[in-house]
């Protein structure tokens, strides 16, 4: 009975040793785990753990045709991001409907997943949630993430017009409201707001003018230097082509003081026209959904990008002053804006 006895602590002796060298030279592990999927590549550059991104091409929607003001900042973005981020970042343009066929390509049909953008402006967000009782897009649709720059509003003839000066114009377009013809993307774009807006400051008959419909400024600016329309109301980056070659003439700027773009030319206030406060912005913005780690990271991008010199310049050279916003400032901004631009159009008439 002894001699089993001590066999037997021999025999469980020698099966403690072999467990212990199997769990790993003597020191206690852990029950194994069970086997999980392998987590998706991580970007922990906000100082946490996200999902990657961006990890393929992202699209950019230009809601008009190339060659605008929107377009241009679209294209300047688009590279500097693309080159931070490493992934390619293409500007798709879909003009049409008052800015509303690409708007609703990238807030409605497009996956709300980050990797399509909309080229947001003021033309296809305020001005239009002003002029359309049922405006197809809405801020309800989207996410303002981030505002990128503004610009001023001018006021453009042909260049061998009669007018040499804003208040001239401004008075024969009060006495002869059915002769003036003005190009816009719509009933709700930024020109016919600029239009609304002056008339109510010169006290004259809008509903007497009558709009030309264009594609963008790139069409709408050509059509006024080859006398199909009399007047165009864009940017000044917008209309510069078309100043440099002498075709047009920019007889206005709106705002309260002339602009760092040329400040040779007056302002409407100088020339007796007080109140022109409409300005053209663009930013970009997403559909509602889209996650919030890609709101940060494009917010991010843009704050880098418009204190960027090089950038800067770039915007400069388009004529656009960097504006840049936060998501929340940005929205709020919109918020405001829209009920001014409400009540405006429905006093002129706009609003359909």
């Amino acid at each position: 009975m002894k001699a089993a006895h001590v066999w037997f602590r021999i025999a469980f002796s020698l099966l403690i040793a072999v467990a212990t060298t199997a769990c790993g030279a003597g020191q206690a592990q852990p029950p194994a785990s069970p086997a999980v999927p392998q987590q998706p590549a991580t970007d922990q550059s906000a100082g946490q753990s996200e999902p990657a991104y961006p990890t393929r091409q992202i699209e950019y929607i230009v809601p008009y045709s190339a060659g605008g003001g929107v377009d241009l900042v679209a294209r300047a973005a688009a590279d500097y991001v693309s080159k931070e981020w490493g992934q390619p970042i293409v500007v798709v343009n879909k003009p049409g409907g008052g800015g509303t066929v690409g708007a609703e390509y990238a807030l409605k049909q497009a996956k709300p997943d980050g990797y399509t953008v909309l080229a947001v402006n003021v033309s296809n967000t305020t001005m239009l949630t002003a002029g359309m009782k049922d405006s197809l897009i809405t801020s309800n649709d989207q996410i303002y993430t981030a505002r990128i720059g503004k610009g001023t509003m001018a006021f453009a003839v042909k260049e061998d017009a009669p007018w040499n000066d804003f208040h001239a114009f401004s008075q024969w377009a009060k006495e002869n409201p059915d002769q003036l013809t003005w190009t816009s993307v719509g009933p709700a774009g930024f020109s016919a707001f600029g239009v609304a807006q002056w008339f109510d400051m010169i006290d004259a008959d809008f509903a007497k003018t009558r709009m030309i419909v264009t594609k963008g400024a790139s069409d709408s600016v050509p059509k006024v230097a080859g006398g199909h329309a009399v007047v165009a109301i864009h940017t000044i980056g917008e209309i510069n082509p078309m100043l440099q070659a002498k075709k047009v003439k920019i007889l206005a700027v709106g705002g309260t003081e002339r602009s760092p773009f040329l400040p040779d030319v007056p302002t409407a206030k100088e020339q007796g026209i007080d109140g022109l406060t409409v300005f053209w912005w663009t930013g970009v913005s997403f559909p509602k959904g889209t996650p919030e780690a890609v709101i940060k990271k494009w917010e991010a991008v843009v704050a880098k990008m418009t204190s960027d010199p090089d950038f800067v310049k770039k915007l400069h050279e388009l004529q656009v002053e960097p504006a840049y916003a936060d998501s929340a400032q940005f929205t709020a901004d919109v918020e405001k804006e829209t009920q001014y631009y409400t009540d405006l159009a429905t006093k002129s008439n706009i609003r359909k």
